[in-house]
């Protein structure tokens, strides 16, 4: 079950990233984790700004809204949300 945390404005919640798939992908909801597919390969942070991009498009919220919250250097990851509920987030993921 995903665990989405309400804080200051937004929502936090695990992700578990895929770097270098064949195409972009967000789902399914894997353990405590969301499991995203990103095609960018995990150097020089790219991986990280396929994340950002990805989670702003799905969400339909500015890149600025999403921030990788803790594990830059690593597959799990958490991520914030900025203006987005927990409600939405819950919504969009089932």
């Amino acid at each position: 079950m995903l665990a989405v945390r309400e804080s200051e404005g937004g929502v936090t919640f695990d992700v578990l990233v895929s770097p270098r798939a064949s195409r972009e992908r967000v789902g399914p909801v894997v353990g405590d984790r969301v499991k995203l597919a990103v095609t960018a390969p995990p150097v020089e942070g790219e991986a990280n700004a396929a994340v950002v991009a990805l989670l702003a498009r799905f969400f339909g919220v500015p890149r600025a809204s999403v921030q990788i919250f803790r594990g830059d250097g690593s597959r799990r990851k958490t991520v914030r949300l900025v203006g987005v509920g927990r409600a939405a987030v819950e919504a969009a993921l089932k």
